[in-house]
């Protein structure tokens, strides 16, 4: 199946909003979603940019059950680490259940190696998604987790008010 990989816009907004909560359903965390499509539109598309997206794109003959023509998305931003360089760092790749398995998840990843010419793709995967991370491992990926101990961690809420709060007064 023909699938065309392109830049999002502004316009892709709704239907990348749509699938971020089908991925959180799938993940099991659909109450962890907070963000409306109007945010990812001015994040994304303002001057400057938060994430990058690339969504992928069927032939409206298509088109999938629901009558969908975007059918999947990949959201990235760019990092840098201070032993390599250029990163980018993949927030979220989902491609709807009746297009996987059909070449789009990889299609996707191959245009963000294309990114900036980034030396490293960084990416989390749940524990328990066992398909997930072979597939990534299958394709090279590497579990720092596991090979080098490095565990990814989080401030939010409160926690990231109190940090901010011990900074001096200027």
């Amino acid at each position: 199946m023909y699938f065309k990989v392109r830049a999002a816009t502004k316009e892709d907004c709704k239907e990348v909003s749509r699938m971020i909560m089908e991925l959180a359903v799938y993940e099991k965390m659909p109450d962890q979603v907070k963000i409306s499509h109007e945010e990812l539109e001015h994040d994304g598309f303002c001057q400057n940019p938060f994430f990058e997206c690339l969504v992928a794109e069927v032939p409206e003959e298509h088109k999938s059950n629901e009558g969908f023509t975007v059918v999947g998305y990949a959201l990235y931003f760019y990092t840098y680490s201070t032993w390599k360089g250029r990163a980018v760092y993949l927030e979220d790749l989902y491609v709807m259940p009746e297009f996987r398995g059909k070449t789009c998840v990889a299609v996707l990843l191959a245009k963000l190696k294309k990114c900036k010419q980034c030396v490293r793709l960084q990416l989390s995967v749940l524990n328990w998604n066992t398909p997930t991370r072979d597939f990534y491992a299958a394709k090279g990926a590497q579990d720092l987790t596991v090979s080098e101990g490095w565990h990814f961690i989080r401030f939010d809420g409160q926690n990231l008010d109190n940090l901010a709060n011990e900074a001096p007064k200027d």
